[in-house]
């Protein structure tokens, strides 16, 4: 191709002159709006956010806690991890990781909400900047920072089991964690893939498989999400629909799934998950009529209560402020390679991936739930946070497309899709339409994490009390089995629908009162 013919093409996508004169102009109240709107949302939804990670100096064992703590303390990390895999669930990752965070004592769980939370931002924060550049704009850190803290706002505090999504290490490391691995795998994807050197790129393959497959032994719904999503944009991927240029993506992406099949597998056919299984009574498969209509009950049961937190359209109004920032740099970035055009088909596809990820993942973690549970497993609301993390990050994402496209429309250029021309208003009129629409999503979302509040207040309330009486009964515990006590007296102290001692009247199927005598050396306890 000649450069006369390039510099047509780039013609062909490049505003006039004048256009751009107009869009580069300033636009006060806009570039006076986001700011303010940002740094409002990154007060507010990080002071809950740093609350709850300051709640976990006041976490203190419970139900499975027991058990993990003198596990990891008397068999050490591998000890535990062979514990898990001989004769508990099969899920290695998952003891490791408990090992892990229980082997050197309270400290472990005092710190893992706030290890989290920061892994958890800096991820968010990372993939944004990929997404701003995506949709032509310059990364605005302070806006980027009030999304990522507004969605982890979200997923903590808007569901019905904030105590277990954030600070109750089993079900962190179990629901939680898995995400904020899956969002640092994705950025090592994004940086590895397109590599120039090979090297790198296998590494960056190695990792997926590897990483994966520990996800496969850390949590089954998180697999089952992100599988599908892998599988969604893996299928994308292929150079014949335009969305990418080679089949990296695509390799990655089955590597991934390749590695989240291996790690199930190996957890599924483990000693632990077979005696798992023959505890359970005799029911019928989980993909018969009956099961698959119970868990469409369950299902609609489930989403009835995750629909009824209208806060979490907070992360579509963040959304929409980032999109509006991404349009303050002008479109001449979005320019994608002359001739290579993204099919209008497969854009829609990508755009629409996350719907069925979420509808399908979402039936597959109440599938599984209710074959692991019961019933009533569907209500085991820490394992929603599986599918609840890409549907919030999709809300997001919708704001600020919309938001992108929304405000270079008023400039008369789509950058998303490549189109020039439509009506354009006045300079200073679209700056009033801008910045009134950023101060709408800004009240939106600063609403939405205000109706959090509450919430935060009730664990707070809950948390505080519990650790004030546990640790007075941990200290009269210990002055007892110090004189020689071989039975103790215990006053089960219950906090977020989860089980203590004595939860059932069977005394040998009261796991809990005995990791709980196990923990404390005597032979067992009582209650008090």
């Amino acid at each position: 191709m000649s450069t006369a013919a390039v510099e047509d093409e780039d013609e062909d996508v490049r505003p006039p002159p004048s256009a751009a004169g107009r869009r580069s102009g300033r636009r006060p109240l806009l570039r006076g709006v986001l700011p303010a709107a940002g740094a409002t949302l990154v007060a507010a939804a990080g002071a809950l956010i740093a609350v709850g990670c300051f709640l976990g100096l006041y976490v203190r064992p419970t139900s499975d806690d027991w058990c993990a703590a003198w596990k990891a303390r008397d068999l050490g990390v591998l000890g535990i991890t062979s514990d898990f895999y001989l004769t508990q669930n099969g899920r290695i990752a998952n003891a490791f990781l408990s090992g892990v965070v229980y082997g050197g004592g309270p400290a472990g769980t005092k710190i893992l909400p706030t290890v989290i939370a920061v892994a958890f931002t800096a991820a968010l924060v990372l993939l944004g900047c990929h997404f701003v550049r995506l949709l032509g704009g310059r990364p605005r850190v302070l806006v980027l920072t009030a999304c990522a803290l507004v969605v982890q706002a979200l997923i903590y505090f808007g569901g019905t089991r904030s105590y277990q999504v954030l600070l109750w290490a089993p079900a962190t490391i179990s629901h939680t964690l898995p995400s904020v691995i899956g969002l640092w795998a994705l950025l090592l994807a994004v940086r590895t893939v397109p590599h120039p050197r090979a090297d790198v790129r296998a590494a960056g393959l190695v990792s997926a498989f590897l990483t994966a497959f520990a996800l496969g032994t850390l949590s089954e719904p998180f697999a089952l999400v992100s599988g599908l999503l892998a599988a969604g944009v893996g299928l994308l991927s292929l150079p014949r629909l335009g969305l990418a240029r080679s089949r990296r993506p695509f390799t990655w992406c089955l590597l991934w799934c390749s590695g989240l099949l291996c790690g199930l597998v190996v957890l599924y056919t483990s000693p632990g998950a077979r005696w798992r299984r023959s505890q359970q009574p005799e029911k019928a498969s989980p993909l018969s009529a009956g099961e698959l209509g119970g868990a469409a009950q369950d299902w609609l049961h489930m989403w009835g209560s995750v629909t009824g937190q209208w806060a979490y359209l907070g992360a579509a109004a963040a959304g929409v402020l980032l999109g509006l920032a991404s349009g303050l740099r002008g479109p001449g970035s979005a320019r994608r390679e002359p001739g290579r055009p993204v099919p209008r088909k497969t854009l829609v596809a990508l755009l629409l991936l996350p719907v069925p990820v979420v509808v399908l993942g979402s039936f597959a973690v109440v599938v599984g739930l209710r074959s692991g549970y019961g019933p009533s497993g569907w209500t085991y609301a820490r394992a929603w946070t599986s599918y609840l993390v890409p549907m919030e990050l999709a809300l997001c994402g919708y704001g600020a497309l919309l938001g992108a496209r929304g405000g270079r429309a008023l400039c008369g250029y789509d950058a998303l899709f490549g189109a020039r021309g439509g009506r354009r208003l006045p300079a200073g009129r679209t700056d009033a339409v801008l910045a009134a629409g950023a101060l709408a999503a800004g009240c939106l979302a600063l609403v939405s994490t205000a109706a959090l509040v509450p919430t935060v207040q009730r664990l707070t309330t809950a948390t505080v009390a519990r650790s004030a009486a546990w640790d007075a009964q941990d200290a009269r515990i210990r002055s007892e089995t110090a004189r020689g006590a071989a039975d103790v007296g215990y006053r089960p102290l219950h906090i977020a629908s989860l089980a203590e001692p004595f939860f059932t009247r069977s005394q040998d199927r009261d796991w809990v009162a005995a990791c709980v005598a196990r923990w404390y050396g005597v032979e067992r306890i009582h209650r008090r």
